[in-house]
């Protein structure tokens, strides 16, 4: 803990403040790791509420949020806070219209105040989403799976539909991708070989699913480059992992949601495409040629 004091450079922003607590959190103690959790997982209420508000809704005291920023390197809370504070002043003031639409949403039936957040928190997903990634990130990944010898595709439960949709459209464009678990087997067999030419590409949100945390810690013991797609810094499969990509999965109802997961996988497919040239173009003509050839799919009328 002590090696990452240090004195707070006042040109960091709210990215460098959650790179350096995800950092320190695997050392810190139970109620410091309670009070980093919240924040990494809720960033954006930081600018927003005061340190009595953040404490309350993590359920720790005020003085544990005082203890962790100095932790950390700053001088108090206030100025661990500023950083997020600045970002808020410079973002969007706000949405009338969306606000008055998602009002007349919750006025519609019986139904209708679920509707509301049903649409307000996918709504806040995607606009988080977009807000907190950056095109370096899927820039380096998207290139870290296209120069692979192999790059393993992983999802379990849940995260199994969107992740191997990720594998069946993108082996269109590229040749080395391969899915786990295969039929049978579990991730850890399918990772039986791989090594530093390799990446693993696993997906795992809260409650974080063993089998993927036990996979990313033995592919990178391999040498082998890992890109993790999670909910939070706070994640066991984060900070371990060479490109980091973060989709929130609030929702009211009673499962996580998946859109902003399958907004992330789609992005970063089209960066894949956009990095691999006119070969992966003529790959996904040939792959569509060959389906047509087959009588895969539902004649036009049109023809």
């Amino acid at each position: 803990m002590e090696a990452l004091q240090r004195s707070a450079d006042a040109t960091l922003g709210p990215d460098g403040v959650l790179e350096r607590l995800q950092s320190a959190y695997a050392s810190l103690a139970p109620r410091l790791r309670k009070a980093a959790r919240y924040v990494l997982d809720n960033p954006n209420d930081i600018g927003v509420s005061s340190m009595r508000q953040i404490a309350s809704a993590a359920d720790v005291a005020p003085n544990t949020l005082v203890r962790m920023a100095k932790g950390l390197g700053f001088d108090g809370y206030e100025e661990m806070r500023r950083p997020f504070r600045d970002a808020m002043r410079r973002g969007v003031e706000g949405f009338p219209d969306r606000a008055r639409w998602l009002q007349s949403l919750a006025r519609s039936g019986s139904h209708g105040e679920l509707f509301s957040q049903l649409a307000d928190t996918s709504l806040n997903n995607i606009e988080t989403l977009f807000s907190i990634t950056s095109a370096a990130d899927l820039k380096r990944a998207a290139s870290m799976i296209v120069k692979a010898r192999t790059a393993y595709v992983l999802g379990m439960g849940s995260c199994y539909a969107s992740m191997h949709g990720f594998y069946y459209i993108g082996r269109m464009a590229i040749k080395n991708l391969t899915f786990t678990p295969q039929q049978a087997s579990l991730p850890i067999d399918d990772l039986a070989r791989i090594g530093r030419k390799d990446v693993l590409f696993a997906a795992t949100y809260r409650p974080y699913r063993q089998e993927t945390v036990e996979a990313a810690r033995y592919a990178k013991a391999r040498g082998a480059r890992l890109i993790s797609l999670t909910d939070s810094r706070s994640s066991p499969i984060a900070a371990d992992a060479d490109v980091m990509l973060l989709a929130p999965t609030g929702t009211p109802q009673f499962f996580p949601s998946m859109l902003a997961m399958v907004a992330m996988l789609e992005s970063l497919l089209a960066f894949i495409v956009s990095q691999t040239g006119p070969e992966a173009v003529a790959s996904i003509e040939s792959f569509h040629a060959n389906r047509s050839a087959s009588q895969v799919y539902w004649p036009d009328d049109t023809d």
